[in-house]
């Protein structure tokens, strides 16, 4: 390994070469959290960032900026239901190990993309919306296979683009390179589900979207999607975490369960879309009428976090 290279490796997991001298990992990371589970895989590392307590890390110095930007009056908005109102949410699939690998196309991002075959049945539920996204996590080996705006040909599937992921492990894409989301990162992490938000207990942060991201993105974002220079845009993979001092009194149930989540391990910004959009799963659990209590949080109640530096 090569002097740059070794650099860049050892930046990776190194706050000072993010961040500068005297920081702290907590400041500069957060805190390992308990990490979350899925179909008896663990949905990345504890130490990954998804899974990272971020409560006591800094006050990014632009987060006004970046709030601003997004829109101070503008709310949360879940983008994600019980199907009362519409087909709203990212699903994904469990397949076995044993399931037959089918060949993918991928018609506008390949070179960006993990080649097939992909172990994601024909009949999987695509996303509803523009994005068409259809995710499978394999049991037993826990790979992570996740396409953007997929659609069904014969015997195959077309993507955009197109990511494979072991929740076992730390490692990002490679540097520049989109995956089923914008900012280059796993799509599944970052999703609220149902069960968990009834159990009261999310531990990992939350995909987020807003409508304008400047070019540049934080680890572990590996990819922008914007030609945009303006410095007080967000960047993707920028963490987003409610203001410690909101007060939670007036929300119950799920939305007192994501309220709580976005004050611990905030939200990640993940791709270019509706401002203050996040993503959970399609379930017939949600209380669609608890999850309205979140529409009234503006964005002004957070902040952005310091997570490490802007790559251009």
């Amino acid at each position: 390994m090569g002097p740059m290279l070794r650099l860049v490796a050892t930046c990776l997991t190194a706050a000072a070469c993010l961040l500068g001298p005297g920081l702290t990992q907590a400041h500069a990371y957060g805190e390992p959290g308990p990490g979350t589970k899925l179909a008896g895989c663990p949905v990345m590392p504890r130490s990954n960032p998804w899974n990272r307590d971020i409560s006591r890390a800094k006050v990014h110095p632009l987060s006004s900026r970046y709030i601003a930007a997004i829109g101070l009056s503008t709310t949360l908005h879940p983008d994600f239901g019980s199907g009362r109102w519409g087909n709203y949410g990212i699903p994904f699939r469990v397949v076995g190990r044993g399931q037959k690998k089918i060949p993918v196309l991928f018609t506008a991002f390949g070179s960006e993309s993990d080649r097939g075959p992909y172990p994601i049945p024909l009949d999987t539920r695509v996303e509803g919306g523009s994005d068409d996204h259809v995710i499978a996590l394999q049991r037993g080996t826990c790979r992570l296979y996740e396409l953007y705006r997929a659609r069904r040909g014969k015997g195959r599937w077309l993507a955009d683009s197109g990511a494979r992921f072991s929740l076992r492990s730390n490692r990002l894409r490679p540097a520049g390179w989109t995956s089923a989301d914008a900012a280059g990162l796993p799509i599944l992490p970052g999703l609220v589900k149902a069960g968990e938000a009834n159990s009261g207990r999310i531990t990992h942060a939350i995909r987020v979207t807003v409508s304008e991201t400047q070019r540049g993105y934080i680890h572990p974002a590996r990819h922008f999607a914007s030609s945009s220079t303006r410095r007080s845009l967000p960047p993707m993979g920028l963490r987003l975490r409610l203001k410690p001092g909101y007060r939670l009194s007036r929300f119950s149930g799920q939305s007192l369960a994501i309220l709580r989540a976005m004050k611990k391990y905030g939200l990640i910004v993940a791709d270019n879309g509706s401002d203050m959009y996040f993503s959970g799963t399609p379930d017939r659990r949600w209380n669609d009428d608890v999850l309205d209590q979140l529409k009234s949080v503006p964005a002004r109640a957070f902040e952005a976090v310091a997570t490490g530096r802007i790559h251009r």
